[in-house]
Formats: structure tokens, sequence, C-alpha cells
């Protein structure tokens, strides 16, 4: 029997967070907790394993609000700031488990990584205090074994840039999508739980927008959708969570679900 997984919403705001800085919008002075969002990333957690899709400039942060203790692997959708800025901040990690830690993506952005972060990666003469990072390459609908349950990435297309989602069990993340193949469409059925990016109500020429996104959804026909990578022009939680259909929700900081 495949054991239950845990899932914690990190940060489900766009790239530049909400609040906003220096905006007068009304959601980014909103009182309401659940208006305020960290940049996009999620923590999954079964048996003993903990992995995190996605590090990006917040992630300090939400490792210490989430108490986060070990972390067993990372997992990338690509290489964008909002997704990758926060590496040097595994740190602790490994000075905590005295091993580098296990990062996954394509070999693009694998690559955008070493460029960004060279002194993680040299061979000869690397500063002791430098994050452990061992990044190993993947390629969607090529399955991997992480904890004993199997990864399978889906490529996604975020504007014109193929990008990777992920499907553990019946649980898929996809974020910062625009577009889905045929074959993406496939390996997305049958899901208990998908986590689909939705930036706002206008369109948008690399993202989804809520109706392409309640679009697709019906199409997938997964049980229940959490929507997430959301900037504040989409508007208020509270508001937008009363028009979305059932089995759909907005998704915020801090939400927990476990999966059976």
């Amino acid at each position: 029997m495949s054991s239950p997984i845990s899932l914690h919403f990190l940060g489900t705001g766009t790239s530049q967070g909400i609040p906003v800085i220096g905006s007068d919008h009304p959601v980014c002075k909103s009182a309401d907790p659940k208006d305020k969002r960290l940049r996009v990333s999620v923590l999954l957690q079964w048996q003993d394993f903990t992995l995190v899709i996605d590090c990006g400039p917040d992630f300090r942060y939400q490792m210490l609000r989430s108490h986060t203790v070990g972390l067993d692997a990372i997992l990338m959708t690509h290489e964008h700031n909002d997704h990758m800025a926060g590496l040097d901040d595994v740190r602790p990690f490994n000075f905590r488990q005295k091993r580098d830690i296990p990062l996954y993506g394509c070999v693009r952005t694998i690559m955008a990584i070493k460029t960004r972060f060279p002194y993680i990666f040299v061979e000869e003469g690397k500063y002791p205090g430098a994050p452990g990072i061992n990044p190993l390459t993947i390629e969607a609908y090529r399955p991997f074994e992480l904890g004993g349950k199997t990864i399978m990435p889906i490529e996604a297309k975020h504007g014109s840039l193929p990008i990777l989602g992920f499907r553990v069990d019946n649980l898929a993340y996809m974020t910062d999508v625009k577009t889905l193949d045929q074959r993406a469409k496939s390996n997305l059925q049958n899901l208990d739980v998908l986590v689909l990016s939705a930036l706002r109500r206008e369109p948008h020429e690399s993202h989804l927008n809520l109706d392409e996104a309640l679009e697709l959804i019906k199409e997938l026909k997964p049980k229940t959708t959490y929507l997430t990578h959301i900037s504040h022009l989409m508007g208020f939680h509270q508001q937008v969570s009363q028009t979305l259909p059932q089995g759909v929700y907005l998704a915020y900081d801090e939400l927990k679900i476990d999966l059976l």
C-alpha cells in the first residue's frame, strides 16, 4: 500500500509575491493572511522523506516558518529567479545532515543553476561553507524513484519555454503553465489532487489565466484542484474563492493537505 503524502504550500504567489513592493493595490494592503503570498513552492513529505519543489528567494523563511529540519531532495520546475534564487540557503541542511542535497532538473535548468551559482560546483578549492548540491538530470516522461515513490516529470509550456511539472501517486504539481499537449494531459488523468497555476483574470502570454485554468480543469477532471502562482491582480482570496466551481480552491500559504 502506498504511503500517504503530506502537501504543504510554502508559497502561492507569483514572481513579485504579495504584497508587491510599493504597491497601493487593495489586495496588497489586505489584512487577510490568505492574501499574503510568498514565491511559489511546495513541501512534500511521506514516511521519513522530505522534498521541496522549487527553491525561490523566500526559501529560508519558508523553511523556518514550516519548521522543516531535514531535506532529502529538491525538484526544479525551471530556472526562473522566483524558482531558484534561494539555493544558497540549503546550507543549514548540508551542515546538519553532513551530505549534499540531490537536485533534479532538466539539462537547461541544471546548466542555468551552475551559471548562477558557480561557487557551489567548483571541483577544487571550494569554500568550506558553500552549499552542497548534487545536480541530477531528468527528462519529461522518464520516471525516477525517490523515497520509495515514483516521480513522473511532465512537460508543460511556460510561454514557449518547456518546463517540468511532477506527478507523485495521484497528486500532480503543475506551475507556470500556459499550455499542455496531449501527452501531458494523458499523464494527468485520474488525479485525486491537481495543483495548477492561475495567474490572474486577464490573459497573459506565458501563464494560464483563471478562465483558461478552469477550462483545463474541466478537461482533466481531477477530484480536487488547488490554484497557485497567484498575482494580486487575481483579487481578494475570499471574494475569488466564492466564484470558483465545486472542487476548485485557491491555495494559500501554509495550507496543508494530507493525501491518503
